[in-house]
């Protein structure tokens, strides 16, 4: 049928969100190997003394870092916030470099680039027995760097092959890859815990580095690589949601194709431009959204970093049964956000979908800071608070960056979806990285009761 989208036709027939998906699966579940492993690195780290998790042949001498747990909690804390700090300055530049750059090329980079350092990082520092502060704070800069580059160009490559028609639920359900690759990376790391935490990094940076190089071989990053128009020219991204005026546009998109091929001798049409940096972020919306996602990303990366930290701690239980507990709250952030982005999609606006659930989710946050030492009933709380905070947040680093980097602005050919989205992040991750060392010097100071007031304050 001529009517028919050709870009329906493409996705239908080999799936291209698939391969941004699983790619960034794998990036999220070698991310998540280190809040998995805390507990483990913690007591490699103090002296033997303070610790019983090491076996009577080894001496602390020889490996420890700190005096005690809270010194080792501390800079834990530290680590993640030079990581978010680092991959938040990533992220401004590599939005850039995406929209200039083939975005497979940099998404193989980033992928295959951060499995090596965290392979230096968790592995090869163990089997040598290198300790040492400096190389870890210099390693995690790496890795946040490296790993910057990835967001902002998978989303890049989704908001090429989709419309803004449904990109709620299709971002909502896609950007469920960060919560799948930390289940995904809890299961990994708990299966292979009893052998070292060594182990666990080498599963998933081999892993996420091949799964860079079938990026490099395999992705299709737009329709014009496979000689279809732009979604723009197939779809009028720009139109609002929920249209009526679905017939007219249709014949439009009808006529442009009868009249491309009625005059094959046509000039090309020019590339789209990449915007300017400060130009991004003066669009409508940007900076509201930003300063939003950096408060909503300290709450949602806090738990990312210490909730198997937490579960460990505050109630006695296994680190390999913390980690599999711990999947509950990303299970309610994919539910979260795939319900909010259909909802979103209906309604035809974002923003009151977001307002409700933050609201809903301070109490799930004082809920969940009161929650008895049961497994079913802590996994349901933790279900329900990642439904209320993982899912808005997956909605604005995914659907809401999408639509900013192609509203009605930027009419004239200016690509600016890498940009933004990098820019979004990048926001988000500054708030996120000063927030992990808050966290761990308020539960060092004042316990974790204060840690969930702080992020009730954070979510209003």
């Amino acid at each position: 049928r001529l009517n028919n989208s050709h870009h329906e036709q493409a996705l239908g027939n080999s799936g291209k969100e698939e391969l941004p998906f699983k790619n960034y699966v794998l990036l999220h579940a070698s991310r998540k190997t280190f809040s998995n492993v805390k507990v483990s690195i913690s007591a490699q780290w103090t002296p033997s003394v303070q610790n019983v998790s090491l076996s009577p042949g080894e001496t602390w001498e020889d490996n420890h870092l700190f005096a005690d747990e809270n010194q080792a909690t501390l800079f834990l804390g530290a680590l993640d916030s030079i990581f978010l700090f680092s991959y938040a300055v990533g992220l401004y530049l590599s939005g850039v470099i995406g929209d200039r750059v083939n975005l497979r090329y940099v998404l193989c980079v980033g992928l295959c680039g951060s499995a090596a350092v965290e392979f230096v990082f968790g592995t090869l520092t163990e089997w040598l027995h290198i300790y040492n502060i400096y190389l870890y704070c210099g390693l995690w800069v790496l890795n946040g760097l490296l790993q910057s580059a990835v967001w902002p160009c998978v989303v890049a490559v989704m908001g090429n092959w989709f419309g803004k028609t449904g990109r709620g639920f299709i971002f909502g359900l896609w950007s469920a890859c960060a919560s799948v690759g930390n289940i995904l990376g809890a299961f990994l790391a708990s299966s292979v815990l009893k052998y070292g935490y060594e182990y666990a990094f080498l599963v998933t940076s081999v892993v996420q580095f091949a799964g860079g190089v079938v990026v490099f071989f395999g992705l299709l990053t737009s329709p014009k690589e496979t000689g279809l128009n732009p979604v723009e020219t197939d779809t009028d991204s720009h139109r609002p949601l929920m249209s009526d005026e679905e017939n007219e546009v249709e014949v439009e998109v009808y006529g442009r194709r009868y009249q491309s091929v009625q005059q094959p001798d046509e000039p090309l049409v020019e590339p789209p431009r990449a915007i300017g940096f400060c130009q991004a972020f003066c669009l409508p919306g940007v900076l509201p959204y930003s300063l939003a996602y950096a408060c909503l990303k300290l709450v949602n990366y806090s738990f990312f970093f210490w909730l198997p930290f937490y579960l460990s701690n505050n109630y006695g239980w296994k680190e390999a049964e913390a980690d599999r507990l711990s999947v509950w709250y990303d299970v309610g952030g994919i539910i979260g956000g795939t319900v909010q982005g259909l909802i979103s999609d209906f309604m035809g606006k974002r923003a009151p979908v977001l307002a409700i659930s933050l609201a809903l989710a301070m109490g799930a946050l004082v809920g969940y800071s009161n929650s008895p030492n049961d497994k079913v009933i802590n996994a349901a709380l933790l279900a329900t608070t990642g439904f209320f905070i993982g899912g808005p947040s997956n909605m604005i680093s995914s659907a809401i960056s999408a639509d900013l980097g192609r509203q009605e602005a930027l009419r004239g050919s200016q690509e600016a979806l890498a940009t933004v989205t990098g820019i979004v992040d990048g926001t988000g991750s500054i708030g996120a990285a000063g927030g992990q060392y808050l966290v761990s010097l308020i539960e060092s100071k004042l316990g974790w009761m204060c840690v969930f007031y702080f992020f009730v304050v954070m979510v209003r």
